[in-house]
C-alpha cells in the first residue's frame, strides 16, 4: 500500500505580491508568505512602513523587497507589474472604509471605497495575471474580501457593495482563469484588531454587539488569517478556485 502524501504547503522558489502590505492583515500575509519561502514585494504608498516590514522579514530569515506604489494609480501599477518578474501569488489587499449612514454617504465616500476595493482590486489584478499568463505560469490570486462580501451591516452601504463585488468578480475570474491554471479566491474575515478597525470600538455599543454576532466570542487577529493565505496560496488548495474562504467565528452562520 502506497500511503497518500500531504501537498505541501511550502512556496519555496515562488514570487508573491502583497498589496497594503505595511501593517494589518497585509503585513500578516507578507510575513505568513515568507515564512513559508515565498520572496514577497510588499506594496503601499507609505515607503517607512513596507521598509521597516520588509527589514523584519528578513531578519527571520525570509526573503522581501519594497515597491512604494498606489494602487488606485492604474497606470503605475501596469507599469511596475510590467517591469517586474512574474509573481506566482497575488494578495490582493488594499482596501478602506467610510462608515456611515446610506443618508450621509457622499460621492467622495462612495468614489474613494469603491476605487480602492473594486477599481484598483481589479486592475492590479489583472496586470499580475497578465504577466502570469505571459510567462505561460499558474499561480494564485487571493482576494482579501470580508465576511460583508456575504451578509449586509448597518453603516456599510458602500463597503458592502464593493465586498459583494470581490466575491462576484472572484467566481467570474476563476471561470476565465482555470484554462491557465490560475486559481483565484476569496478570504472573509470577520472584524480583525487592526489599526484600520481600532477607532470602531472605541464605542463600546458597538464593541458588545460585534462580539455579540461573533459566535467564537472574540474578535479576531491578524494571525487567525495567515494560515488561511498560505493554504490559498499553496499546492494544498490545488484544487480550490472560485470559492471564499470566510474567517468569521460564525458570524455569517447565523
Amino acid at each position: 500500500m502506497t500511503l497518500p502524501r500531504l501537498p505541501s504547503m511550502r512556496l519555496d522558489g515562488r514570487r508573491a505580491l502583497v498589496t497594503g502590505a505595511g501593517r494589518g492583515i497585509g503585513l500578516a500575509a507578507a510575513a505568513a508568505l515568507a515564512e513559508v519561502g515565498a520572496h514577497v514585494t510588499l506594496i503601499a504608498r507609505t515607503a517607512a512602513e513596507i521598509t521597516d516590514a520588509a527589514q523584519e522579514i528578513r531578519a527571520a530569515g525570509g526573503s522581501a523587497e519594497t515597491l512604494v506604489l498606489d494602487v488606485t494609480d492604474t497606470a503605475a501599477v501596469r507599469s511596475a507589474i510590467e517591469a517586474a518578474d512574474a509573481f506566482d501569488v497575488l494578495v490582493n489587499n488594499a482596501g478602506t472604509n467610510r462608515p456611515r449612514t446610506f443618508l450621509d454617504v457622499t460621492e467622495d465616500d462612495y468614489d474613494a471605497i469603491t476605487g480602492l476595493n473594486q477599481r484598483a482590486a481589479y486592475f492590479v489584478a489583472q496586470a499580475v495575471v497578465r504577466k502570469m499568463a505571459a510567462a505561460g505560469k499558474g499561480g494564485s490570486i487571493i482576494h482579501i474580501s470580508s465576511q460583508m462580501g456575504h451578509v449586509g451591516g448597518q453603516n456599510r452601504t458602500v463597503y458592502c457593495m464593493t465586498k459583494h463585488g470581490i466575491e462576484g468578480l472572484t467566481k467570474a475570474m476563476a471561470i476565465d482563469l482555470a484554462p491557465l491554471g490560475i486559481r483565484v479566491n476569496s478570504i472573509g474575515p470577520t472584524f480583525i484588531d487592526t489599526p484600520l478597525t481600532k477607532p470602531f470600538f472605541e464605542n463600546v455599543a458597538f464593541r458588545d454587539d460585534v462580539l455579540r454576532r461573533i459566535k467564537l466570542g472574540r474578535l479576531g487577529t491578524v494571525e487567525d488569517l495567515m494560515g488561511a493565505v498560505v493554504f490559498l496560496a499553496s499546492d494544498a488548495a490545488a484544487l480550490v478556485t472560485g470559492t471564499a474562504l470566510v474567517v468569521d467565528g460564525g458570524w455569517t452562520a447565523e
